[in-house]
């Protein structure tokens, strides 16, 4: 009997094994969500895009709610989302953008690469962050722009989007949850 039961002992391993290997192929990777929320915004100081003298922090990020929008020059979808942007800073949104690993040999040309970003495709932000070396996405926890986090007055992230914002999210989630945080 006991010898039957050690037969059967690869066949119950691979299906437990493969159960655990369907549940996670079926787990949608956008949908996760941020450990960051109903936490303060991590802290950072870095430089701004265009200026590379003025050194900001998390403080600009209270007294207001803001969405803050994880991006870069080199991200396809970055240009995708940009309209939506543009049309959330139209409705009152304010926002903050985030320059992620921008490419270039110099500092000089990983700006440069960033505001011919902005000119060709719009400015939606009040600010942009400069991260050229990535430590404020990593703090985040960001694994690929575009991201974007939502943070209360008291500058708290209270919704994370990840991946490009649609026209559709903009309706039904990022304008509700600005509304619900202010």
């Amino acid at each position: 009997m006991k010898r039957r039961l050690m037969l059967l002992l690869p066949l119950l391993v691979f299906l437990v094994l493969g159960v655990v290997l369907f549940r996670g192929l079926s787990i949608n990777p956008s949908e996760r969500d941020s450990a960051l929320i109903a936490r303060d915004f991590p802290v950072f100081e870095l430089s701004t895009l265009s200026e590379p003298q003025r050194i900001v922090d998390q403080g600009l990020l209270k007294g207001e709610v803001t969405l803050v929008n994880v991006w870069g020059s080199w991200c396809p979808t970055c240009r995708q989302e940009m309209p939506q942007l543009l049309a959330l800073a139209k409705q009152g949104v304010r926002l903050v953008g985030v320059d992620y690993k921008e490419e270039g040999a110099t500092e000089e040309e990983k700006r440069r690469k960033g505001e011919d970003f902005l000119r060709q495709f719009g400015n939606p932000f009040e600010i942009n962050v400069f991260d050229p070396e990535g430590t404020l996405g990593f703090d985040l926890g960001v694994y690929g722009a575009p991201e974007s986090f939502l943070v209360d007055a008291d500058g708290v992230i209270r919704y994370h989007h990840t991946g490009y914002i649609t026209a559709e999210d903009v309706r039904k989630v990022i304008l509700p949850e600005v509304e619900k945080w202010r």
